[in-house]
């Protein structure tokens, strides 16, 4: 066997950057995904079952009754587009909402005729008349027997 060999080649190294096998590159990494767009929905669903339980306090059955339908509306065509994964949640609130609504506007209205009515004016009349507090309480007490 001869004493000399020869020299490797430059690129022989299998490791060596540049020359024989190489790593593959990595995927680059995947885009963010975007996140789904389910305040509108949520806040709905929040404002409309407050509506509809406390429609009886008025202003807690108005204002959430109407914030509640709107972002329910909005909250759901959000979810008809793809930007929301809660559209059920939207409609829900958005009839709650509307629920409490319109139970709020019947109490109103209720109110009203009932305060207009010839039954208060009699009670009104009847106190305005009354000299003494115990005439008043009889006023009080006529007009709620024959009311209630």
């Amino acid at each position: 066997m001869p004493s000399h060999s020869y020299p490797p080649p430059q690129d022989w190294d299998p490791y060596a950057r540049g020359g024989g096998y190489q790593e593959p590159e990595p995927p680059p990494p995947p885009a963010p995904a975007e996140r789904p767009r389910d305040g509108m929905g949520v806040a709905a669903f929040v404002l409309g079952l407050i509506a509809l339980v406390m429609f009886w306090t008025v202003l807690l059955g108005v204002v959430p009754g109407v914030l509640a339908l709107v972002f329910g509306v909005v909250g759901h065509r959000r979810a008809k587009r793809g930007e929301a994964t809660n559209g059920w949640m939207a409609l829900t609130g958005a009839i709650t909402g509307f629920i409490g609504l319109v139970l709020s506007a019947a109490l109103i209205s209720a109110a009203l005729a009932f305060l207009g009515s010839d039954a208060v004016d009699d009670l009104r009349n009847c106190l305005r008349d009354a000299d003494t507090p115990v005439e008043q309480e009889q006023c009080v007490r006529d007009f709620r027997d024959r009311y209630w």
